[in-house]
């Protein structure tokens, strides 16, 4: 019998469960309404009942949730009332041991997504638990396909993923790892084949050293130029775009005004968290300024599994219901993409948004990225957020990593979108739609900058992604090792995403078209070009000031002169584009430290040969950035200490 098999909770017989079997389940308005049964049993109070309903009026979510976000009611009797509701039994899957044939035949990740778990076969049909009971209808069918008939129980959330996880935990793992097609990912990377072609290249150079100088320094000198001309040039374009959009007067708005939205949606947003021993209550704190309805706002702490240190903190901290943690488990491979992808299947929303464990966004953004994914057409896959500081006082080098990303924010990334460029993606504040995320299997798990790397398959498969004037202040990286280290991280993922994506350049030319490809070369190639030729950009300073040059004796006459002055002039692009970047009130004083920026990117070049070493020892390395160590300057951040002091 069932009961001997699988433990029942206060659950109408067995017959009754099999009597409610087909079309029944199509017909939730032949059952009584959840609210009602709720009231007649003095669980929920008429008042409550009557604003509960006016939320779900105007929002993409369940009755039950908007209940259990305001406690309203426990969790407890909101399944008691399902139960009599669609007259389901309640399974404790505690108890019992879901059967794993079973959960293959319709594979664990839909599991997750349809937020239910075969359990059992019981006189000829399976039972299906289920935290949905209002869409298992939908689910039938394909269940039915696989299963053959199939009878719902009921269970809670937390009690499903467990069970699930007890089960298919190493198969979601896996899968999390190779989710993007593998012609697309690094996860093939050959190293042992990139090291053989290194040593030949550096045994062809040495060679035309010895037999050629005059030639190798001409052509090291003309890629260095032509890459220094590209690059800058390619920025100014993006500046004057911006700009002139800056000063364009807007259309007027319709005079019916911006269209409503019928129906918030849930937005689910992950926040990979890594041995963040200090930083778990200052993160609610955070996070708790977010002005989107709780009922719709879905965050999931991404841990992974041996990762005792924040465990540990977030033990500490009582998480609001809008707020769970998903244990990411051990695995060969440990990094932010790889754990992206396991929660990515625990997300409830249809929209899906990314934050860093030091991330203070401003209160209105998830709403105002709902009204821009509402305002734009499904081909807007993406929406990248304004990236800040919130400590950009505290030195010299956190000063000018403001200027920095206020010139890449505020003025380049809007200028190539402006373009029509691809836009690589930052880290975070970034927002998908999740039918396109997952049409494109996710993050490269293997990628350690997953994120530009995803903004180059969104725009090869026909999306685009926008900028979005909206802000999230974040912890300067102020200190110099850490520094260099977290841009080796990225300036090695450029160079992996840029050999992954030309494996095949005339597919990619098709996909793209000719001015994108050519924008791809430049940002891309261009930038790791700079950085690891910027010793030999330096040695210009010496023509501009007059002073003798090494390669003086193998240019050809006025040629130095010429690259001398052009030097100057890209410096000077780069010094105007920051002057723009921190015109507004708020960073007009960082303005005096703008030209220290050309004593600021030289800690670059060190970057990019750790980062080009270990491309060809530890291609998968992640170098982690420590966070929360100098964000005191965070309201949110000074008022939490307090709190806890």
């Amino acid at each position: 019998m069932l009961s001997s098999r699988l433990r029942l909770v206060s659950s109408p017989p067995l017959s009754a469960l099999l009597a409610d079997r087909g079309p029944r389940l199509a017909r939730p308005g032949a059952r009584r309404p959840l609210g009602q049964i709720l009231v007649d049993s003095g669980a929920l109070a008429p008042g409550d009942l009557l604003k509960a309903l006016a939320m779900q009026a105007r929002e993409a979510a369940r009755l039950g949730d908007i209940l259990l976000t305001h406690a309203m009611v426990s969790e407890a009797q909101l399944l008691a009332a399902l139960s009599q509701q669609w007259r389901a039994q309640l399974v404790d899957l505690a108890a019992s041991r879901p059967d794993a044939r079973l959960i293959d035949l319709v594979g664990a990740e839909y599991c997750l997504q349809q937020s239910l778990l075969p359990l059992r076969r019981v006189g000829g049909a399976t039972v299906v638990a289920t935290t949905r009971p209002a869409d298992f209808a939908r689910a039938r069918t394909h269940l039915e396909q696989h299963l053959g008939p199939v009878l719902m129980a009921l269970t809670s959330e937390a009690s499903l993923h467990m069970a699930l996880l007890g089960i298919r935990q190493s198969a979601l793992n896996l899968r999390a790892e190779s989710m993007v097609p593998e012609r697309e990912s690094c996860r093939g990377w050959n190293t042992p084949r990139l090291q053989s072609i290194a040593q030949r290249m550096a045994i062809a150079a040495v060679l035309l050293a010895v037999l050629a100088p005059a030639l190798l320094v001409g052509l090291i000198l003309f890629w260095t130029m032509l890459t220094l001309v590209l690059s800058s040039g390619l920025k100014l374009a993006a500046a004057i775009a911006q700009v002139r959009a800056l000063h364009r007067t807007p259309a007027p708005l319709a005079p019916s005004g911006p269209a409503t939205i019928a129906r918030l949606p849930i937005v689910s947003v992950m926040v990979p968290l890594f041995k963040e021993g200090d930083i778990a209550a200052r993160l609610v704190g955070r996070l708790g300024r977010l002005t989107y309805p709780r009922e719709l706002l879905d965050i999931l702490l991404v841990v992974e599994e041996e990762d005792c240190l924040t465990r540990a903190a977030l033990a500490g901290v009582r998480l609001p219901r809008w707020m769970r943690q998903v244990i990411v488990p051990k695995g060969p491979l440990k990094t932010k993409p790889r754990a992206l992808n396991f929660a990515l299947n625990f997300c409830r929303g249809s929209i899906i948004g990314i934050y860093d464990a030091e991330d203070a966004p401003e209160p209105d953004q998830i709403h105002r990225i709902v009204r821009r994914f509402h305002d734009r057409g499904p081909e807007v896959a993406c929406l990248q957020g304004v990236l800040d500081f919130y400590n950009p006082r505290r030195n010299w080098l956190s000063r000018c990593f403001t200027v920095e990303y206020a010139a890449w924010f505020r003025v380049v990334l809007p200028g190539l979108a402006r373009l029509g460029l691809v836009i690589p993606l930052g880290g975070t504040t970034l927002f998908f739609r999740r039918p396109a995320l997952e049409a494109l299997g996710g993050w490269d798990a293997h990628n350690v900058t997953e994120d530009a790397d995803l903004g180059l398959r969104l725009a090869r498969h026909g999306y685009r992604a926008e900028l979005i004037d909206t802000v999230t202040e974040e912890e300067a990286n102020c200190r110099t090792l850490p520094w260099i280290k977290q841009r080796s991280r990225w300036l090695k993922g450029y160079a992996m995403t840029y050999a992954v994506h030309m494996r095949d350049p005339a597919l990619l030319w098709r996909q793209l078209g000719p001015w994108r490809f050519f924008g791809v070369q430049v940002l891309f190639l261009g930038t790791l070009s700079q950085f690891l030729l910027a010793p030999l950009l330096w040695t210009f300073w010496l023509v501009s000031l007059g002073i003798w040059h090494p390669f003086a004796n193998v240019a050809p006459p006025g040629a130095l002169l010429a690259m001398g002055l052009l030097f100057v002039a890209c410096e000077a692009v780069n010094i105007a584009v920051g002057l723009v970047a921190v015109a507004g009130p708020k960073h007009r004083f960082l303005r005096i430290w703008v030209p220290t920026l050309i004593l600021y990117f030289p800690l670059g070049a060190l970057a990019a040969y750790k980062g080009i070493w270990e491309l060809l020892t530890e291609p998968f390395y992640w170098d982690k950035t420590m966070h929360g160590i100098h964000d005191t300057a965070d309201p949110v951040a000074s008022e939490a200490d307090t709190l806890e002091a």
